[in-house]
């Protein structure tokens, strides 16, 4: 074995021991906000690893695999586009493998973020905030194409893994968490890997479950990384075939279920995590019995700005 070849055995090992801090997030009960008789909800704490979001299980599943393939080393910096959460996720993977990391970020990404990813080592491209990460996306293709022999372009969108980290991961510790009684499934798009991935693996179990898509009501809204795909750039990894029905939810009735969310459950949400609940709260008073699961992808940590005008 030459000496590239021990390196890239070593990393893709190194890679290998960090799966156990990937996912296995617990699920919680939700039960001080709203009353249904015969329908429980429960919400899974995806902060509760390590990258500190949903998005940990994306990057994570992305980048071991390049690494297994070849396509990444520790001589190549991982380029990807990002809202921010899966950036940090990246973030804290590649540190912790020594890869570096380049990310396109729409300038108007919380500053948290920005002062988290900066702490972390990556070097940061900003977008213009208009056009949020479909411009970032744009960005990051012309800076690949540019140097594509500096860069792995990671490409979180249309890459497969992001949806496979989750039919993998995410629908199996549902099944289990609920002892196979889940009836129904409900989170937002952004990436729409969580949707995708999740609600294949459960309608393979049962076909009953029913699956529902949340997405902003309006195009310029307030929910860092989600996707009003009316108006937006659909990813490719997407299949609408999946959700049986899409929702649409208001920022502003989000917004004040974080500070409800709060002071009746104990945990200061983010902004998504809060939208992901107002839909499931809307669904349990449509039904009339089941379990209804669905995803807090991360907590409040990064979003001072929003705290402050709530509290």
């Amino acid at each position: 074995m030459n000496s590239l070849e021990t390196i890239s055995d070593s990393l893709l090992q190194n890679a290998i021991q960090l799966r156990s801090f990937i996912g296995h997030t617990p699920l919680y009960p939700i039960n001080n906000i709203g009353s249904y008789n015969n329908v429980n909800i429960y919400a899974k704490l995806e902060w509760q690893q390590f990258g500190g979001s949903v998005k940990a299980r994306a990057a994570y599943r992305i980048i071991r695999d390049a690494i297994q393939s070849g396509e990444l080393n520790s001589d190549e910096s991982l380029l990807d586009a990002s809202s921010g959460n899966t950036g940090i996720a990246y973030a804290h993977i590649g540190a912790r493998l020594g890869i570096p990391v380049t990310l396109c970020l729409p300038e108007n990404a919380s500053e948290e973020r920005k002062q988290i990813l900066k702490a972390l080592g990556v070097k940061l491209q900003l977008t213009p905030r208009g056009g949020g990460t479909d411009e970032a996306q744009k960005v990051a293709k012309k800076m690949y194409e540019k140097y594509p022999d500096k860069y792995f372009y990671a490409d979180q969108y249309s890459n497969p893994n992001n949806w496979k980290a989750h039919y993998d991961t995410t629908g199996i510790e549902i099944l289990e968490q609920t002892d196979y009684e889940v009836t129904h499934f409900i989170a937002g798009l952004g990436t729409t890997g969580t949707f995708t991935g999740t609600g294949k693996r459960l309608k393979e179990y049962n076909d009953d479950i029913s699956l529902i898509a949340l997405q902003p009501d309006i195009a310029m809204h307030g929910l860092e990384g989600w996707k009003h795909l009316p108006t937006a750039k659909t990813p490719s990894i997407y299949n609408e075939n999946i959700p049986e029905s899409s929702w649409s939810v208001s920022t502003e009735k989000a917004y004040a279920l974080i500070k409800e969310t709060a002071r009746k459950e104990g945990l200061l949400i983010s902004p998504s995590s809060a939208a992901n609940l107002l839909g499931a709260l809307e669904l349990a008073e449509q039904i009339q019995k089941g379990t209804i699961v669905t995803v807090f992808p991360d907590n409040g940590d990064k979003y001072g700005e929003v705290f402050n005008q709530l509290f």
